[in-house]
């Protein structure tokens, strides 16, 4: 294998990779998770205002 076959193993690996991540982060099952998330730095600011 020469390095343009690696070079090309190497991009459809990071390829299919970046596509399962972003599979992964869109599903719904994972939603409810970022939700809560996404608002920690808010519930922490509410939270440091009322001491």
């Amino acid at each position: 294998m020469g390095i343009n076959e690696l070079r090309v193993a190497v991009t459809l690996f990071s390829l299919l990779l970046f596509i399962a991540i972003w599979i992964w982060a869109w599903s719904r099952k994972n939603q409810a998770n970022f939700d809560e998330a996404a608002r920690l730095p808010l519930d922490d600011a509410q939270e440091t205002a009322h001491e």
